[in-house]
């Protein structure tokens, strides 16, 4: 870990750029607000990564996205929003509590009619997803249960087209990643999602470290460049 002062720096850069870039937003507010009182783990991404996901969204033009992870839905609201407006967001959510929260949470931003939130384990839902017709999806955020990760890859990959972008959060765990004899599952999960993305011919990616309100971390993204 670096020293507490340089962590400290981190969030006074992230605080910085999100008073400059990020626009106050009453909705995204109370999300986190209602997390926290419902006792939800403060892992949500920052503003500044909820912004990024929004604007890659857009970049791409993003119609039909779909969201591994939902927690309270403060992400989902920021990917929702990227969509026009016959666009569509699935989000998959194991935890009922969690996901009737996320669902009263993007209401309120005006956003219930372009979000569904899926109950149930990830590993279930997505097969379910294939039986189901719904590929493809333009954009596949995959932030859930770290070892697990492979299957989410893998499955994504199966639910893109030519084209769609598959992004990985927390894939470096303050560098914890590169330790081969971690015993941590998570660690482990993510490196086998590595391993998966290296010698999968059908994407092409990179990976980048972050710094800032949510510590060392980093984020993956896949383009699917074959069928």
């Amino acid at each position: 870990m670096k020293p507490l002062e340089q962590d400290d720096n981190w969030i006074a850069v992230d605080e910085y750029l999100t008073d400059r870039l990020v626009e106050d937003d009453p909705a995204l507010a109370a999300s986190l607000k209602d997390s926290a009182k419902a006792g939800l783990p403060p892992i949500n991404v920052s503003p500044n990564q909820g912004k990024f996901l929004m604007l890659l969204a857009q970049a791409i033009g993003a119609r039909r996205i779909l969201e591994i992870g939902t927690l309270g839905g403060y992400s989902a609201i920021w990917l929702a929003r990227a969509l026009p407006a016959d666009g569509r967001l699935l989000s998959l959510e194991a935890d009922p509590a969690y996901a009737e929260l996320a669902r009263a949470n993007l209401a309120r931003a005006g956003l219930a009619e372009k979000v569904e939130v899926r109950v149930g384990r990830a590993q279930d839902t997505l097969p379910e997803l294939i039986a189901e017709g719904a590929a493809p999806f333009d954009l596949i955020f995959i932030d859930a249960d770290k070892p697990s990760t492979p299957d989410y890859y893998q499955w994504s990959v199966e639910l893109a087209r030519r084209g769609s972008l598959i992004v990985v959060d927390n894939v470096v765990r303050e560098g914890r990643v590169i330790d081969a004899k971690s015993d941590s599952p998570h660690i482990q999960g993510l490196r086998r999602f590595f391993d998966l993305a290296a010698a999968d011919s059908r994407v092409s990616g990179t990976a980048i470290q972050t710094v800032g309100a949510k510590g060392h971390d980093g984020l993956a993204i896949l383009r699917v460049t074959a069928d």
